[in-house]
């Protein structure tokens, strides 16, 4: 945890969010700025700053996420219909918080390119 991190402290409560999963690794809320109709982060418990920053350590935590991203679109409804999973790595390929996360879209179609 990262005491100056948005996404530490809502792991930690000190922010709240509406929680749509959570288990000891992984944590996921909707977002506040929705792009889709059904707009969620996904993020892990544990502080890794950009998809740069990952290990092989953390191969089984990013499987993990996929896996946390199909049950939130199945329980949501829009699995069947199809989703997007989107991670943005740094300023230029769009990541505002420094904490790794993953956007699932759902609810609509998508288009590409995404922009």
């Amino acid at each position: 945890m990262t005491s100056d991190c948005l996404f530490c402290k809502i792991i930690s409560g000190d922010i709240p969010a509406t929680i749509r999963y959570e288990d000891d690794r992984v944590i996921a809320f909707d977002d506040i700025d929705p792009k889709a109709p059904c707009h969620f982060l996904i993020i892990p418990k544990k502080h890794i700053a950009t998809a740069l920053d990952l290990t092989p350590e953390d191969n089984e935590l990013i499987g993990h996420i996929y896996q946390v991203a199909g049950k939130i679109a199945r329980d949501s409804g829009f699995a069947d219909a199809g989703y997007r999973v989107v991670n943005n790595c740094n300023k230029a390929g769009g990541q505002v918080v420094w904490h790794l996360h993953f956007h699932l879209l759902g609810g609509r179609n998508m288009t590409w390119p995404p922009g």
